[in-house]
């Protein structure tokens, strides 16, 4: 039985996405995507005709996540911070291959505009997280929401219900008013 296309582009996704991550986007040729999964590049680039196209795609569920994510968080109350953050921190590990690629080649993305879409969306989790704009409430938003990022990056494979409770504990103690 002949394999269908959208599941021939579902492995080019998860193959490009292990790439990007092992060697990073500029080092990863098409070629090496095809070789790895045993096709011709003229197969790959009938399904994607540019590694820039590749990597929107690759990219447009995380915004697309972090978009839903921002809509939620706006409805939410000031009580629902751990709620919050474990969604955030579940959302990160489930895009943690692209997050190592954006900490690896922030420009690559930056120039297709990912970049700025994933930037313009934490914003907004900051703001509706803290419900302000003082820079001294912004920046424990900062710290609280880039050090789950960085956790899932820096965890690497390491299952997700391993650390989710340490990370949020912490998260929220940055997002705590000094005494």
């Amino acid at each position: 039985m002949p394999r269908r296309n959208a599941d021939t582009r579902e492995d080019i996704r998860a193959v490009a996405m292990e790439l990007f991550a092992e060697n990073g986007f500029e080092q990863t040729s098409l070629r090496q995507i095809a070789e790895r999964l045993g096709i011709t590049k003229a197969a790959l680039y009938y399904h994607y005709p540019s590694k820039d196209e590749l990597l929107s795609e690759l990219a447009r569920p995380m915004v697309d996540d972090l978009g839903a994510y921002v809509a939620h968080a706006r409805d939410a109350g000031p009580g629902d911070a751990p709620d919050l953050l474990r969604r955030y921190l579940e959302l990160c590990h489930r895009h943690r291959l692209l997050l190592q690629s954006v900490l690896r080649e922030p420009a690559v993305l930056a120039k297709l505009g990912v970049l700025t879409a994933v930037l313009q969306r934490r914003l907004e989790v900051d703001r509706a997280l803290v419900g302000s704009d003082r820079p001294t409430d912004r920046v424990r938003a900062i710290i609280a929401f880039g050090g789950l990022q960085d956790c899932v990056v820096l965890m690497g494979d390491e299952r997700l219900e391993t650390y989710a409770d340490a990370a949020v504990e912490s998260a929220l103690r940055a997002l705590a008013p000094p005494r």
